[in-house]
């Protein structure tokens, strides 16, 4: 049986004034004291983690060993794979578990963003792109281009672009642990304005993730542990796929790579994407999660304003998608976003997502993203009962 998720512990996002290793330690300790275990019974710790020049800790992998003293001598490896670091680090721990190397495994994603200025982050953010063609580009200017190809291929998206924003606003303002949380509406999201500037066209600030500081943490533990737990989330299926990082290697609307993790997952899963009660997917710009509602096939190619249009997508729809405000409001700190997506999970399934809670909730999909499409990690997630 796949490993399940056991416990969890997570930070609000935003600007924060302790440092990164103070963010780790207290996910760390959160999420050990959730599960409800010593943390002599860890075996292993990995950490998600971006940096690119963020911070001047160049080797944070220790940093979970500062949580507790029982922590000491256990293997602790960092982790990074743009901004799906996070998801990353649990799949090197579920692996570690499926291989039999460890029984139970401490997963924290940290990330400390705020403290440099708007043009370091971008800077930093940009290391995550192919140097020889696309050095230079800011992220929201590589998306840009992904908006670009497709209004050109299936006409102008603009209001679908606001739509997402303002429908992933509403939904954070739901969320204690959400960076921002203010509906900000459609009109305004769909309105150029000072408070709104085009940031790379057509894309516009509503349509551009949060820079944030975060931390978030799981214990994962094999089925035998699992089952000595009354709240734990089996991973049901888990899918990695990662792509060619050269944009002019890649048709950008296609999104082939989320596409084929999104089918990998749900092949091994048995399921389609209409048996998802929920999921939480990769919005770290609204083009982004408009690509993304094709490829878990919501829509056909060009469509995906449709799942918009019919309500689908919102919390009252038959799949909502980002019911923790996304990283467009719950914010992006790189290395915790896989992992926050996965503990937001893991909440709605053990239903303790208070006001963001879907009733009756039992599968749900978490899809993080690193890179222009690059590095692409899909879950399945159950109750295990």
């Amino acid at each position: 049986m796949n490993p399940s998720i056991i416990g969890w512990s997570h930070l609000p996002f935003g600007r924060r004034d302790d440092t990164l290793e103070e963010m780790i330690v207290q996910v760390a300790r959160g999420a050990i004291a959730d599960a409800d275990i010593s943390s002599n019974d860890v075996d292993a710790m990995w950490l998600g983690h971006f940096n690119s020049g963020l911070v001047t800790d160049g080797f944070p992998a220790s940093l979970t060993i500062q949580a507790d003293e029982g922590l000491r001598w256990k293997p602790a490896t960092r982790v990074e794979n743009a901004c799906a670091s996070g998801s990353a680090a649990i799949y090197s721990a579920i692996n570690a578990i499926k291989a039999g190397e460890a029984e139970i495994a401490l997963v924290v994603g940290a990330e400390k963003m705020t403290n440099n200025s708007t043009a370091d982050v971008t800077t930093a953010l940009g290391g995550a792109s192919y140097q020889r063609e696309e050095s230079g580009l800011s992220f929201p200017q590589i998306f840009a281009q992904f908006a670009q190809a497709y209004f050109a291929e299936f006409g102008d998206h603009s209001s679908a672009l606001a739509t997402i924003a303002a429908k992933n606003h509403a939904n954070g303002t739901k969320n204690p642990l959400a960076h921002m949380r203010k509906d900000v509406g459609f009109d305004f999201c769909n309105t150029v304005s000072e408070k709104n500037p085009i940031v790379a066209e057509p894309l516009r600030v509503t349509d551009c993730s949060l820079i944030s500081d975060g931390a978030a943490a799981i214990v994962i533990a094999s089925d035998d542990i699992a089952k000595q737990h009354d709240k734990a989330i089996r991973f049901r299926s888990t899918a990695h796929v990662q792509d060619v990082l050269p944009m002019s290697r890649r048709k950008l609307t296609d999104f082939e790579g989320p596409a084929r993790a999104f089918a990998a997952a749900f092949d091994q899963a048995g399921i389609s994407v209409r048996d998802l009660d929920f999921a939480e997917i990769h919005d770290c710009f609204t083009i982004a999660e408009l690509l993304v509602y094709e490829a878990m096939g919501l829509a056909p190619k060009g469509e995906g304003a449709s799942v918009l249009t019919d309500g689908t997508v919102f919390p009252d729809g038959d799949v909502p998608i980002n019911l923790s405000g996304g990283l467009k409001a719950k914010g992006h700190p790189v290395g915790a976003t896989g992992v926050s997506m996965h503990v937001m999970s893991a909440m709605q399934l053990a239903g303790e997502a208070g006001d963001l809670q879907q009733q009756g909730a039992e599968l749900g999909c978490v899809f993080n993203m690193g890179g222009s499409g690059v590095a692409n990690y899909c879950s399945v997630l159950e109750r295990r009962h």
